[in-house]
């Protein structure tokens, strides 16, 4: 296993901000990983997780430690199962366009979501009623303290919205078994039209690049201490939509998107502290007018301490 040093983060994130990592490596095999992670542990080294960089905002003061961003790896199917098995470093598009092509359907409703097998996993991406977690067999998960690799099932992850046991750092996915729907040729090539559609809805509602996606998460019932025509409204866009930032409120080179005011975008030569200036913005408006405070959905890598409200 190869360890790098003093590597940029800032082409390995949709944001394109933030500072370098002090020591890299790209594992693939167990083997790979229990040799990074018995590094880590023999320099004492900090473990920061990145898979593509989608839905993190990385400090501009880099991350100290060890960045394991595990290597794209393979993808291998068991038609008799309907199953389709990737490397936690595979691309969800990639995943998604290998099920079409094989007959395996199911995971085409995530089409256009940026992201690796293994931090989709980790944040249970999800889509309208969808979630991925409803579509994970097993997987093979390794122990950050023993470096021990073993198979658990769906319950262990312990999915929630925006949730799994993943958070708790104390175990990194290596590999993951999606169990699917097996489809004639009729139905892949509907599958493969409905993927289709879904990304040119999203680019139309979404923007694509320079960004996390949703930068706040909703919020919990009980956050909420009133209700709007009778109901608690947990989605934080409506919220933010009502505060009339979209397209428009803008710190140095960040901007929330013209498209959706959860979502910030970035220009170039934008740095994280644009980022967590604007967010702040938007934080503290919402507090303003309504009282409660949007907390991030977006990871935050390499910071000392939160720097939201």
């Amino acid at each position: 296993m190869v360890i790098e040093k003093n590597i940029p983060l800032s082409d390995k994130n949709w944001f394109k901000t933030g500072g370098n990592a002090s020591h890299f490596c790209r594992p693939i095999t167990i083997q790979d990983w229990q040799e990074a992670l018995a590094y880590a542990t023999g320099n004492n080294l900090a473990i920061t997780l990145l898979g593509q960089g989608a839905n993190v905002l990385i400090s501009d003061d880099g991350i100290d430690g060890l960045v394991i961003c595990p290597a794209p790896g393979t993808i291998t199917h068991d038609q008799s199962k309907a199953t389709i098995t990737a490397d936690a470093g595979v691309g969800l598009p990639e995943i998604i366009d290998y099920g079409i092509a094989h007959g395996l359907l199911g995971l085409e409703e995530f089409s256009g979501i940026p992201g690796s097998v293994g931090g989709s996993l980790f944040i249970n991406v999800h889509y309208f009623q969808f979630f991925l977690g409803n579509f994970l067999e097993s997987a093979i998960v390794i122990d950050t303290a023993t470096g021990q690799a073993m198979t658990v099932d769906r319950a262990w992850f312990n999915f929630g919205y925006d949730q799994s046991k993943l958070f708790d750092r104390h175990h990194y996915v290596v590999q993951a078994t999606f169990k699917l729907t097996p489809a004639d040729a009729l139905q892949s090539a509907y599958a493969r039209g409905r993927r289709d559609e879904i990304i040119r809805h999203r680019n139309q509602r979404y923007p694509n690049a320079r960004t996390c996606g949703s930068f706040f998460r909703n919020f919990h019932m009980d956050e909420l201490p009133f209700e709007i025509e009778g109901k608690k409204l947990p989605y934080v866009a409506y919220y933010l939509d009502k505060i009339g930032i979209k397209g428009e409120l803008r710190v140095g080179n960040a901007i929330v998107s013209y498209q959706h005011a959860n979502m910030i975008v970035t220009m170039p030569g934008a740095t994280s502290n644009d980022v967590v200036q604007l967010a702040r913005t938007m934080q503290q408006k919402v507090k303003d007018q309504f009282g409660i405070i949007p907390q991030s959905e977006c990871q935050l890598l390499g910071f000392k301490k939160n720097p939201l409200l």
